[in-house]
């Protein structure tokens, strides 16, 4: 078809073709990828939330496309408005027997809580979770560990919203009921239990790190971090600017790299719990000074205090409550709560959900207010 000369010509004189073809597939493949975003917008978008002063790197990016995902279990929250009590209406306490808490709730408010706890915790098994004889229309005896629990867990969730408002409300009304833990679930997601040591062939401080376990976040840190500082009360106090300080870890109180490494095992469960990086609470410059810290910090802190009281006075004393098969499986010890147990990931639970505006009988100890 083509001339002889040309034939000739174009043996003798080859081209690689390869090297252009790829250049121009790559321009090829941005202007499309360009016309792509341009037309429907980045995918990968980013928004961030500025934690400090400009300048400092003090933010915490997020994609846009994880923000306007909600949280798959705010569709399944089930919620009723309260009916406004008139004058001489009897009360639950008055009605029914053994009411040992929401006694002061009127019958209609009663019966709307117990079946919003019912959707709320028990979807599945209905009244009789709690209640042994409900089929029967017996409600008052004490005979299923559950119902015992659960009224401990509504004076827990009073105190929580009351004494605790400037953690749980620190933004804005939101608040917590039984559906911040439980999300449909007989038992919460993300409680805990002790489970050091965890290498025991191994002497010393091996026994509780170095083995990657769900309460280190699947890291090789200390796995006894909430154990020490949500439940003991250990103080979290490791900073200091100089590089040898004098004592020794025998001397009482003298911070050792091992609560260095706890410390930094409980920041890592606190950010994976919220779904955020150090610098949601911190200046990341000066961990040390409380003078640089966010407002988070101090939302955080209070977080914590409330957890430590949350286990040690309404939690723990449930051991010897629960049957065998809700106890630890190492230690047998009572299940216990967590930053993660209420945010499951997110900043806010149920991402800012305001969960007490129709339950003002769970936002306090005393007589609700409608």
């Amino acid at each position: 078809m083509l001339p002889k000369w040309f034939d000739e010509w174009n043996t003798s004189n080859p081209t690689n073709i390869f090297k252009p073809a790829i250049g121009i597939g790559i321009i090829g493949s941005v202007v499309f990828a360009t016309a792509i975003v341009v037309s429907f917008g980045n995918p990968l978008a980013t928004d961030s939330l500025q934690t400090g002063p400009r300048g400092t790197g003090m933010s915490v990016p997020e994609f846009k496309v994880a923000l306007a995902t909600p949280d798959p279990t705010i569709e399944e929250y089930y919620t009723e408005e309260p009916y406004v009590p008139e004058a001489g209406e009897p009360l639950a306490k008055d009605i029914y027997e053994n009411v040992q808490v929401l006694g002061e709730v009127t019958e209609d408010n009663f019966n709307r809580l117990m079946n919003a706890m019912t959707q709320w915790v028990a979807p599945d098994e209905g009244c009789a979770y709690c209640h042994a004889n409900a089929d029967e229309g017996e409600y008052a005896d004490d005979d299923l560990y559950t119902k015992v629990v659960s009224r401990r867990m509504i004076q827990m969730t009073q105190v929580i919203n009351e004494d605790w408002d400037g953690h749980v409300n620190a933004n804005n009304e939101v608040g917590v009921n039984c559906y911040t833990c439980h999300r449909g679930q007989n038992v919460p997601s993300e409680i805990w239990f002790r489970i050091t040591p965890v290498n025991e062939a191994v002497g010393g401080w091996a026994s509780v790190q170095n083995r990657a376990t769900s309460l280190s976040q699947s890291t090789s840190l200390p796995s006894d971090a909430l154990e020490q500082y949500l439940l003991n009360y250990e103080t979290i106090a490791v900073h200091d600017l100089d590089s040898r300080v004098e004592g020794s870890p025998a001397d009482e109180g003298f911070p050792t790299w091992q609560n260095a490494e706890r410390t930094y095992s409980l920041m890592n469960y606190m950010s994976n719990s919220l779904g955020v990086n150090c610098v949601f609470c911190h200046n990341s410059r000066a961990f040390y000074d409380a003078a640089q810290v966010t407002p988070q910090w101090g939302t955080a802190s209070l977080g914590i205090s409330m957890v430590q009281e949350l286990n040690n006075d309404y939690l723990v004393p449930l051991k010897d409550t629960y049957p065998e098969n809700r106890l630890g499986p190492i230690h047998g010890d009572a299940p216990k709560a967590a930053c993660k147990t209420c945010h499951k990931g997110y900043q806010q639970p149920m991402q800012g959900t305001n969960v007490i505006a129709d339950w003002p009988e769970l936002a306090t100890t005393g007589t609700p207010e409608y």
